[in-house]
């Protein structure tokens, strides 16, 4: 596939997540703007600095960039999550010169933000929930944060599998080779990410509450 039609895949991603921004009514204050750009610039310094890459020659990196994804949702909601990790792992994929690459990302962070955020403020309603029980805020603090991060150990190699097969042109043996080591390198990835981003949020939340730093809706 040529590089302008990667590029004009990624302008078509962007706009549908776009797109959902508006029909889930997500509202945009300029503090929430400022948190996902912090969160997208973390994101992108935790993929480049803290990671293993091209694991097994797949183009899979051992990395703690999703860790920001969870916790934006987490903080704020699942838009504002999805849009904080594929803005800044996207960037990181366009930075090393993969527009490819920044598709499939910005379309997989993406889903990990709305998942998490979904299950943290629909389902659990995680900045309503009492912390008196610390054992169990704990628990329900982890369940947000893996839920999206789960959902990634299967989309990543599913959607990677018909990238490298679409994309890059890959054969589909060696397309099938990658999909598996990718397994198990999102595997780790999500269960690395969960535990940085439990660990984050319930230092940050208090914190960015106390200084009236959260937006209140």
């Amino acid at each position: 596939m040529s590089t302008s039609t990667m590029w004009l895949l990624l302008f078509v991603v962007v706009a549908l997540a776009l797109l959902v921004a508006a029909l889930t009514k997500t509202k945009f204050t300029v503090q929430k703007i400022s948190i996902i750009g912090v969160m997208a610039a973390l994101s992108l310094v935790a993929y480049e600095f803290f990671r293993i890459p091209n694991v097994f020659g797949s183009g899979s990196s051992f990395h703690l960039g999703n860790t920001f994804t969870a916790l934006t949702a987490m903080l704020l909601d699942g838009v504002s999550g999805g849009l904080a990790g594929a803005i800044g792992l996207a960037l990181a994929d366009i930075l090393a010169g993969d527009p490819g690459y920044a598709i499939t990302t910005f379309i997989l962070k993406f889903i990990i933000g709305l998942v998490c955020g979904f299950v943290a403020h629909k389902v659990i309603h995680l900045k309503d929930y009492p912390t008196a029980n610390r054992g169990k805020y704990l628990l329900v603090v982890t369940a947000s944060a893996f839920s999206g991060l789960l959902v990634n150990v299967f989309t990543d190699p599913f959607v990677g599998y018909f990238r490298n097969l679409y994309i890059f042109g890959q054969p589909a043996e060696i397309a099938s080779v990658f999909t598996k080591i990718a397994s198990g390198v999102t595997l780790i990835n999500s269960l690395l990410s969960t535990v940085c981003a439990v660990i984050l949020y319930l230092a940050l939340r208090p914190a960015l509450e106390k200084a009236h730093l959260l937006p209140k809706d």
